[in-house]
């Protein structure tokens, strides 16, 4: 599925070809951290379907419990996450579902580290709705 997006204020524009299976959430308390809400959404895209159209993103480089760095692309200017990849030579990168704008496209199809997550963020179906604030 050919996917465009970007950051909050346009600065970082970027296209890919992902497989929508791949959609998934993450509950993990680094996700959380690194996203500021419950849970991160991602879809998965390889290195040569993954294409900058636009601006350039800061990189973060987190080191996991297990040792295993990641890089974290977010845009200098509003601070939007953009993808995780590894740090050097990716193969393949995890864009943020929230940036796409075929996003409701792409329902999470899995998710992980339940454990860690936020009680209160497992299910949702019963809290009320509004369509507007």
């Amino acid at each position: 599925m050919k996917v465009d997006g970007s950051c909050h204020c346009g600065n970082i524009r970027y296209e890919a070809e992902v497989d929508p299976a791949t959609a998934g959430i993450c509950h993990c308390a680094d996700c959380r951290k690194l996203t500021g809400s419950a849970y991160r959404v991602g879809v998965r895209t390889s290195a040569a379907d993954f294409r900058l159209s636009g601006g350039t993103p800061s990189i973060y480089i987190k080191t996991a419990d297990s040792g295993t760095k990641r890089a974290h692309a977010f845009c200098p200017v509003c601070g939007s996450p953009i993808y995780a990849a590894a740090p050097e030579n990716p193969t393949v990168y995890s864009l943020r579902v929230g940036g796409l704008r075929q996003g409701a496209d792409l329902p999470p199809r899995i998710q992980i580290w339940c454990a860690s997550g936020l009680p209160w963020a497992m299910d949702l179906t019963q809290l009320p709705g509004r369509e507007r604030q």
